[in-house]
């Protein structure tokens, strides 16, 4: 381990299978980072990651040469990955790698189980983006986070002086536009996701940008240049960057070991001669082989439209295969056909669920409806006062106000939530929060809560969300929103230990295991019965989630347009990405402070997401509560569907019926990852 003022510095090398691995190891690095063949973020190439044999002897060789090994165990998990996941678990306790990589708070729920011991760093799809994160996950067990790409450099050496945790960086590699673990569309459009190892680059389409009245032929508008920070060795240093992370498991040795050792051979000559250290030594040679053009991305602030890649997009030349990762193409639609197949998947299912429980005989027809365990509940996000009022008028059960009001709306101010909180009747109002709350938004946050009583809860997208509202106005409930990727009961059981009441299932997640899951919510993992934790799980049956959120501003590609549009200036506030198809994805802008006020991008689905003729299949499988995530249709349109799933609500036998003549107020229904082909359409 290198040094410099005796602070350590880590130069930490990917490796994606055990060929490489052995000239890695061999580099100037002082760790490297791989993976086994399941539960990892990078699960493309079949010739590449470690069998457990590998993994066994590639720690060995390791630690002859004196260097450490992390290995990733960092996706999200289904309710069917945790048995396996267990024996792989103990596997790796015996093993005693230096620390592994974790997303899935499944991971130390299961070490908590078994009494197992193994270091456990926080991988950058954890978004870890707060001090209040960072302390929560260093009483958890964590010893490292990689903080969150977003973050700029400074940020480390702040949260050093107020934590003993160590920090990782990405300095080198290809980046994601989307925050870490918040891009949910390839996971929809292909089930495939970005969470699980298996994403299929959405972002690297070559989009067009209408907004108003104007087209702007932008060419990959999503697609991030390679981080490059092989210049800035003394800024990573001076910032408390513990280990420098170069990205490139999916990468051949050939590409590798030449970077790895200029990165090596730089921290080296800092460390022996900081005075008359030169950091443009080998820039000259890493631009020469660069694949994508090179950025510094948010090491140093928001980079903006410079952070933007032209360089080869579209041509595969990325990659090994030669092919691009994916083209553009049509959601899902939720044809007759396809909602046939649902609802027998899904009788399938609960037949055996009943079959499993001793219960014998079959679902028939108009009788499920009648045999679910209680009241159907219906939770809407709003974005202003007046869907506000309408929900509570008509008898919804929980209005959201959400925590990124898309402009030109601006954010519920305090004394919109006490009138709210006033005029709610029998609903109850959730305060949302955004999906990225920075330090300042965090503290802003608490105060704002000291001068509202009533509230009857929160929804929180992060640990340090949950960590700012506890105990606040009598400690009112947390839940947690679906930008925390919960797939699993165990992953769930973690968050409820740490306070919260229920959760938003991940909308990415696919039908046998969105019905496995409630299934475990009842019967609890490893078969304990856990009877009412049924309840804990809500469910997006309307509308578009956000499935790409972004701190990348799309709008800036429009120049100074801004309030110029032929259509008028509310709807030069809506902006439309526009791929190689036609299809047309929007793209609002929040009206959250971000890092400069200008607000964070969302994308959402070209289609809405339309569950609502399976309520009552749903209801019989253990969903206690229904969401609608629309708050985006004008009021009309917004005021049309919240009617029908009320009626939905209180109807659940019948819901099929209800919902057969009913228009979409948008460009067409999907039901996400419900629909997508066997083959996952890759």
């Amino acid at each position: 381990m290198r040094h410099f003022n005796g602070r350590p510095v880590e130069l930490l090398a990917p490796a994606g299978n055990f060929a490489i691995f052995k000239e890695i190891v061999n580099a100037n690095c002082d760790a490297v980072y791989i993976g086994g063949k399941r539960f990892n973020m990078r699960l493309h190439r079949k010739d590449f990651n470690f069998s457990n044999e590998e993994l066994d002897r590639a720690i060995e060789l390791a630690r002859e040469k004196g260097k450490k090994v992390y290995i990733t165990v960092n996706n999200v998990y289904t309710e069917d990955d945790l048995p396996p996941l267990e024996e792989y678990l103990a596997f790796l306790s015996d093993l005693k790698p230096d620390a592994i990589l974790v997303q899935d708070l499944a991971v130390p729920g299961l070490l908590r189980k078994l009494g197992l011991s193994l270091a456990m760093h926080a991988s950058v799809m954890m978004n870890v983006h707060n001090l209040e994160t960072i302390t929560f996950l260093a009483e958890n067990g964590f010893s490292r986070v990689v903080l969150s790409r977003e973050l700029p450099l400074s940020y480390a050496r702040a949260a050093v002086a107020q934590t003993s945790m160590e920090f990782e960086y990405f300095v080198h590699g290809d980046m994601c536009v989307a925050h870490g673990g918040q891009c949910l569309y390839s996971g929809m459009l292909f089930g495939a996701s970005s969470s699980q190892g298996r994403c299929l680059k959405p972002c690297r389409w070559d989009f067009q940008i209408e907004r108003g009245s104007r087209r702007y032929a932008t060419s990959f508008p999503l697609a991030v240049k390679d981080m490059c920070l092989y210049e800035y060795i003394p800024e990573l240093i001076h910032n408390r960057i513990s280990s420098f992370k170069i990205e490139g498991r999916m990468r051949e040795a050939s590409y590798l070991l030449p970077l790895v050792n200029a990165y090596g051979n730089a921290i080296d000559r800092y460390i022996e001669d900081p005075l008359s250290y030169d950091r443009f030594k080998e820039s000259e040679f890493l631009y020469q082989n660069r694949k994508r053009d090179l950025s510094t991305a948010y090491a140093f602030g928001r980079p903006g439209l410079s952070n933007i890649n032209r360089r080869m997009e579209g041509t595969g030349t990325f990659y090994s295969t030669g092919k691009v990762f994916s083209v553009s193409r049509e959601e899902p639609e939720l044809s007759d056909e396809k909602s046939a197949a649902i609802r027998e998947e899904m009788l399938r299912f609960l037949d055996k669920g009943r079959e499993r429980a001793g219960q014998g005989d079959a679902m028939q027809g108009a009788s499920r409806g009648k045999r679910c365990s209680g009241r159907l509940e219906l939770a809407v996000t709003v974005m202003n006062t007046g869907q506000a009022r309408y929900c509570i008028e008509r008898g919804v059960d929980h209005v959201y106000l959400s925590g990124a009001v898309f402009r030109p709306g601006g954010p519920f101010s305090a004394a919109e939530i006490k009138e709210l909180v006033a005029y709610k009747g029998n609903a109850k109002i959730w305060l949302c929060q955004g999906r990225m709350t920075l330090d300042q938004e965090l503290e802003e946050f608490q105060a704002a809560l000291k001068t509202l009583n009533g509230i009857d809860g929160f929804l929180v997208s992060s640990l340090g969300g949950l960590s700012a509202v506890s105990g606040v106005i009598g400690s009112p409930a947390c839940r947690g929103d679906y930008g925390l990727n919960i797939q699993n009961s165990l992953s769930w059981r973690y968050y409820q230990s740490c306070g919260l009441d229920g959760f938003t299932v991940s909308p990415e997640t696919k039908l046998g295991d969105t019905l496995t899951l409630l299934e475990a919510l009842a019967s609890g993992y490893g078969g304990t019965r856990n009877a009412g934790n049924q309840a804990a799980a809500e469910l997006i049956v309307f509308g578009s989630p956000t499935v790409m959120y972004l701190e990348h501003d799309l709008f800036e590609n429009t120049g100074s347009t801004h309030n110029n549009d032929d259509n008028g200036s509310s709807e030069s506030e809506t902006l439309i990405l526009i791929d190689e198809k036609g299809f047309r994805h929007p793209v609002f802008r929040d009206s959250s402070k971000g890092q400069d006020s200008r607000g964070r991008n969302h994308v959402l689905l070209v289609k809405d997401m339309f569950l609502l003729p399976f309520m009552g299949e749903l209801a019989v499988a253990g969903l206690s509560r229904a969401r609608v995530e629309a708050p985006y249709l004008p009021q009309e349109q917004f005021t049309r569907v919240v009617d029908l799933c009320l009626a939905v609500r209180d109807d659940p036998e019948n819901a099929a019926s209800l919902t057969k003549d009913f228009t979409p107020p948008r460009t067409g229904f999907s039901a996400g990852p419900w629909a997508v082909p066997e083959n996952g359409g890759e």
